[in-house]
């Protein structure tokens, strides 16, 4: 079960993504599993981000990171659920980003998180590939990169640097 210290459920049983400052060097975020508060959560980390004074690029890199992984749990680990919460905690130390999502959905097919695939993008909208390409780019702008299911419970962890970001390509 996911750590329910905060107060989630509205006066209509709704549930409402809940934040808690850890000074200037943390965030943690409790979301409801849809894309809206995905949204607002991605709007509350960038907060944060400028709060720990992170530059804009890396703001950035975090942002696609945070909105492929998030985007996922909606969208894969709870299918076919009613209702889900997600966890999100980010910290910032002196060289690096850490970050830690968990949610109560269904596992990664495989047990492990997918590997990614480059794809060609001078194609026409209507020919975008579609999977694996998020993905990839979580893989290229992390290190680190861990997953694991620790009962019913999913577990991704990663870090991003803040030295220089890799050039995706």
């Amino acid at each position: 079960m996911l750590d329910r210290r905060f107060e989630l459920m509205g006066p209509n049983g709704d549930h409402h993504l809940a934040a808690l400052w850890d000074g200037d060097n943390g965030l943690r975020l409790l979301i409801p599993g849809d894309p809206v508060s995905v949204r607002e959560a991605l709007s509350q980390a960038n907060e944060a981000l400028q709060k720990m004074d992170v530059s804009q690029e890396h703001a950035g890199a975090v942002e696609i990171v945070l909105a492929e992984a998030l985007n996922n749990v909606v969208e894969h680990s709870y299918a076919g659920h009613a209702s889900g919460l997600i966890e999100l905690s980010m910290r910032r130390h002196r060289s690096k980003l850490t970050f830690m999502i968990r949610d109560e959905g269904h596992p990664m097919p495989g047990g492990g998180a997918p590997g990614g695939q480059p794809q060609a993008l001078d194609v026409s909208v209507d020919n975008l590939p579609e999977g694996g390409f998020g993905w990839f780019l979580i893989r290229a702008l992390t290190q680190d990169l861990r997953y694991r299911r620790d009962g019913d419970r999913n577990e991704l962890r990663f870090e991003i640097p803040l030295a220089v970001l890799p050039q995706v390509q």
